[in-house]
């Protein structure tokens, strides 16, 4: 029964990877990801490489290539551990296979170490992840419009994610927050965005750090009568960001969103004139009748 389940579960998954797999940016992303596999065990690309095989032959790892690819298993393995999403999965994955396909080929040869890095930096400049843009419940700001709104009703409350497009972890969480704004949103108790990686004086303002090397992106801030009441993830005492992991059940327990809720719905619908409607995919779209 169990292997039945896992079965139809895969089945159910296909239309889905395939759309994946079809996006240029995941599928070039696994080409790079799987390039010194490809050259050392494809017969036509393998041939005349240099080996230290005892048996010379081109077409099989050597021992330090072997130790490197476990030494990458081990790594994805324990980075992974903390991922929630597939995409974060994924793109661990991706991420550290490119770092050790650069040591193997510059280990292989500086020209083709040379070679393949040159297209993982034209790769990473042009290709970017596709943004998600399933159904959601969110009214994005602006550096104008931000303030306004927090000022506008102060009997709304708001959680609002400070993101940016360029960070990973930011594509990961988009999902789950617009997952949380359609079961959540009520007239007392609005989603909201706001992209710092765009509007740096809002980072500024909201001390949201946008360095690449930052961890306070994303950055949830709950307001209640326009005045922070708390983030996550939070800062401590020396101004670093605490590790916080942003997953649908932490958001709920720590925002406390199930009695912002039972709050939030009492208030009437006239305080929630002007908000927009949820957005919604072309392809989900309500067919109509002709």
């Amino acid at each position: 029964m169990a292997v039945l389940t896992a079965v139809l579960a895969l089945l159910y998954s296909v239309p889905g990877i395939c759309r994946w797999l079809a996006h240029p940016y995941y599928s070039l992303s696994a080409l790079l990801a799987t390039a010194f596999l490809l050259v050392r065990k494809v017969p036509p690309l393998c041939r005349g490489l240099p080996s230290q095989r005892e048996d010379g032959n081109p077409c099989d790892f050597d021992w330090r290539e072997v130790e490197i690819l476990m030494f990458l298993s081990a790594i994805v393995m324990m980075k992974n551990r903390r991922s929630i999403t597939v995409d974060q999965h994924i793109g661990n994955i991706f991420m550290f296979s490119k770092v050790a396909n650069v040591i193997l080929f510059f280990r292989l040869d500086i020209c083709m170490g040379l070679l393949y890095l040159t297209l993982c930096i034209v790769f990473l400049v042009t290709c970017k992840p596709p943004l998600y843009m399933g159904p959601e419940y969110i009214k994005y700001f602006s550096d104008k419009t931000i303030d306004n709104e927090l000022e506008r009703d102060k009997q709304v409350t708001w959680i609002i994610e400070f993101f940016a497009n360029w960070s990973s972890e930011c594509q990961s969480f988009a999902p789950i927050f617009a997952n949380l704004s359609l079961k959540y949103n009520c007239p007392g108790l609005h989603f909201g965005k706001v992209d710092v990686g765009r509007y740096t004086d809002v980072s500024t303002r909201y001390k949201v750090s946008t360095s690449p090397l930052t961890k306070q992106l994303p950055t949830l801030i709950l307001f209640q009568g326009g005045i922070e009441k708390m983030r996550r993830p939070y800062i401590d005492k020396k101004g670093h960001a605490v590790s916080w992991t942003f997953s649908e059940e932490n958001v709920i327990r720590e925002f406390n969103l199930n009695e912002l809720y039972q709050r939030g719905k009492k208030q009437p619908k006239g305080q929630n004139e002007g908000f927009e409607e949820p957005r919604v995919p072309p392809d989900q779209e309500p067919k109509k009748d002709k």
